[in-house]
């Protein structure tokens, strides 16, 4: 529910899944598309019943800061309830953007009617990049393979100087 792991990756996989035979496609839409919404539903409840404040003070636990509940709350005002819908398909501002809807008490049935709508294609198309993925897995495996150390080494030093700057930065 709370996205440690990226509904991105989670519905890709499954349809790797799906094209190994492991799960059917109707069972991994029903579940990412109630998954996503009741996610989202609970950053409302925390927006309606903790308020701005709350989020303040505890939104770094659930990767939300100031500056990403700011930008959510400029687009909810000006673009109204159906931002909910449009805003899933923006990075940083599709998990944000409840917050602010549940702050400003907008109808829980209504912010639930456009969270089910954006998630059927969100659902569908993760789905689909994750099953056509699974289908040719032999193929992008072979494709991948020479350039996996590479990758590997990559992440290590960037996770390495991320931490070296937080470092410094935490320092001053």
């Amino acid at each position: 529910m709370i996205e440690v792991i990226p509904s991105e990756i989670v519905l890709s996989y499954a349809g790797f899944l799906i094209a190994q035979g492991h799960i059917n496609f109707w069972g991994a839409m029903i579940a990412g598309i109630i998954g996503g919404t009741i996610a989202q539903i609970f950053l409302y409840w925390i927006g309606a019943y903790g308020g701005r404040a709350f989020i303040e003070k505890y939104g770094k636990y659930i990767l939300i800061n100031k500056n990403h509940l700011a930008i959510a709350e400029k687009w909810f005002e000006k673009y109204g309830v159906g931002v909910i819908f449009t805003a899933r398909f923006i990075p940083v501002v599709r998990h944000a953007i409840s917050i602010p809807a549940g702050i400003a008490r907008m109808s829980l049935s209504k912010f639930t009617f456009y969270t089910v709508l954006a998630m059927i294609p969100w659902a569908y198309m993760f789905i689909l990049i994750g099953e056509n993925l699974g289908k040719n897995w032999d193929k992008a495996k072979s494709i991948i393979a020479p350039y996996t150390p590479y990758i590997m080494i990559g992440a290590v030093i960037l996770l390495l100087v991320y931490l070296l700057v937080k470092r410094r930065f935490k320092k001053k």
